[in-house]
């Protein structure tokens, strides 16, 4: 664990940077943070990722800013988190001060609405970036796959809660490993 001036300042610069160039909020920011964190600064592993972003998703909040508190504190305890949170919080705070007057006043512009426009487009291709790259990490075998196809079903077509669908997950997730992986019941 780093906890010197520069390693908090490196966190920081890290996640202001992952926080200033992301359009479309937490899911969005998870590419950055992935090459940010695991392909450029090696803060986490390629494998420990998909159970970072898991864990992350699981608890009240922004999954970014989780992310970001997760990684911090990793990395330099509690004072990392508050630095890790505080780089990625910062530029939407800053970036909403400073135009949402302009944007507001302007929306009905048809450049604003183009902007717009094209920003949902790169955000939705960014989710379908981050959808694709975590499903290739997690499903691997038919259970994998059974379970993220309802859980998806549930979710779209029966309008399940998220939260319901996660605990369902866990439960399965102790079940299948206690019963498949390592072959007993409690």
């Amino acid at each position: 664990m780093k906890t010197g001036i520069n390693a908090l300042l490196d966190i920081f610069i890290t996640f202001f940077k992952i926080g200033s160039f992301t359009i479309g909020g937490g899911l969005a920011m998870i590419p950055l943070i992935e090459r940010e964190t695991v392909q450029n600064k090696g803060w986490i592993k390629e494998e420990e990722i998909s159970d970072v972003i898991s864990l992350c998703q699981s608890v009240p909040g922004v999954i970014a800013i989780n992310i970001s508190i997760f990684i911090g504190y990793r990395r330099a305890g509690l004072i990392g988190a508050f630095f890790a949170a505080l780089g990625v919080i910062l530029p939407s705070f800053l970036i909403i001060m400073l135009l949402s007057n302009i944007l507001l006043k302007n929306y009905s512009n048809p450049y604003v609405q183009q902007i717009f426009a094209g920003a949902k487009v790169g955000v939705t291709a960014l989710l379908a970036a981050v959808l694709i790259k975590l499903s290739r990490q997690i499903i691997k075998d038919a259970y994998s796959f059974t379970v993220a196809f309802c859980a998806f079903a549930s979710v779209i077509v029966f309008g399940v809660h998220p939260f319901v669908v996660i605990g369902v997950g866990i439960i399965l997730g102790i079940i299948y490993y206690n019963v498949f992986i390592l072959g007993k019941v409690k």
